[in-house]
C-alpha cells in the first residue's frame, strides 16, 4: 500500500509520541527503522562515513547507505510495514 506523505508523518508522530515497547527492540530492528526513516525523509545517504571510533554512528550510516537507490515512497511504505511488524513482535507496555 502506498502511503501519502501526510499518512507517513502521522504514523511517525504516533510512533514517537505514544508507543513504548514491552521489551527493548534489537539493535538490528532499531537500525531498520532508522534507515527506512532516513531514506524516506532524506533520500540517499550522501554524508561522509563516521570514523572507526564512532561505532553507533557507523552502524546507522551503514544501515542508511544500504537503502541507497530506494525511492522515498518505497521507504515510507517499508517503514510503516516494519513498524507494524515490530509493534506485533515487541508489543506495548500497558
Amino acid at each position: 500500500m502506498a502511503y501519502s506523505k501526510d499518512e507517513f508523518e502521522a504514523v511517525v508522530a504516533s510512533h514517537l509520541s505514544g508507543w513504548t515497547p514491552a521489551t527493548t527492540p534489537s539493535n538490528a530492528d532499531k537500525l531498520k527503522l532508522y534507515a527506512l526513516f532516513k531514506q524516506a525523509t532524506n533520500g540517499d545517504n550522501t554524508t561522509s562515513r563516521p570514523g572507526v571510533f564512532d561505532v553507533a554512528g557507523r552502524a546507522k550510516w551503514d544501515a542508511w547507505a544500504a537503502k541507497k537507490g530506494s525511492t522515498k515512497q518505497s521507504a515510507q511504505d517499508a517503514y510503516v510495514a516494519e513498524l507494524t511488524r515490530q509493534k506485533t513482535v515487541y508489543k506495548s507496555k500497558l
